[in-house]
């Protein structure tokens, strides 16, 4: 799909990966609805927008929320005439052991990472469909496509994404509706220091979100359906084929940072 003309809502767009993206759609003619959860970075980052796509305009919501989410989904269309690319970007970490997660930890993980995502796009699928048009581009992790130690509910939320993305493409596939799934790596934002969480046991370098954006970019407008960002398929193969030797090695590598 082209990005110039398009109707976006970007989710998660005040900080990080989205607020990198939103000035990268805009400059190439598409028209952003910027969806997070603080107003004053929302406008800091439209204020980037609106010279070149002055239809551009700020929504300061909790996607906490589902119910809240898919509300928010129809106002935008209403307002921008019709969405053309949905790109659930907003998430949220939880790093927690498992035997130390409560159920509201986990509720809310899911709510964000995945229950928000969902009812957006099913709220906009229906006019998708009718137009025989639109794209559904969902940022997971590469935790959705491997376990992470102390990550459980983020890896629950995070594969749940993935899973459905994958499902969603098959039964979207003879449709004009297209699903792209993005595997972000490592990324240099506030996920890293969000409170409420423990330490992360990674502590190597971090890919910039402008290039994590530009590789976004890239996926709306070529072919194919899932994209690691870094490139990181060849550690979810390894995994994929070698699980247990993949489970030996993450939890050696998570002892090691907890002795340090």
């Amino acid at each position: 799909m082209d990005v110039a003309g398009s109707r976006v809502l970007l989710t998660g767009a005040s900080a990080g990966i989205g607020a990198a993206l939103a000035p990268l759609l805009a400059s190439r003619g598409a028209t952003v609805a910027l969806v997070g959860r603080r107003a004053d970075r929302l406008d800091a980052v439209l204020t980037e927008c609106v010279g070149s796509s002055p239809g551009s305009r700020t929504y300061a919501v909790d996607l906490s929320s589902p119910e809240r989410a898919e509300e928010l989904a129809h106002q935008v269309a209403a307002d921008l005439g019709g969405v053309d690319i949905l790109i659930n970007n907003a998430g949220a970490p939880m790093r927690r052991r498992v035997q130390d997660l409560t159920i509201e930890e986990v509720q809310r993980t899911m709510a964000i990472n995945f229950g928000s995502p969902l009812r957006m796009t099913l709220a906009l699928l229906p006019a998708m469909l009718a137009a025989d048009r639109g794209m559904v581009v969902n940022v997971s992790s590469f935790g959705g496509r491997a376990g992470i130690p102390a990550e459980a509910a983020y890896c629950a939320s995070k594969f749940a994404l993935a899973g459905w993305s994958e499902a969603m493409a098959l039964d979207l596939w003879h449709t004009g509706v297209d699903v792209r799934l993005i595997l972000p790596g490592a990324v240099d934002t506030e996920i890293w220091d969000r409170p409420g969480n423990d330490p992360a046991h990674f502590s190597g370098d971090l890919e910039p979100p402008e290039t994590v954006a530009e590789g976004i970019i890239a996926a709306i407008e070529g072919e194919g359906f899932e994209h690691y960002l870094p490139d990181l398929k060849g550690i979810a193969e390894f995994k994929t084929s070698m699980i247990d030797d993949y489970l030996a090695g993450a939890r050696a590598f998570a002892d090691d940072a907890e002795q340090q």
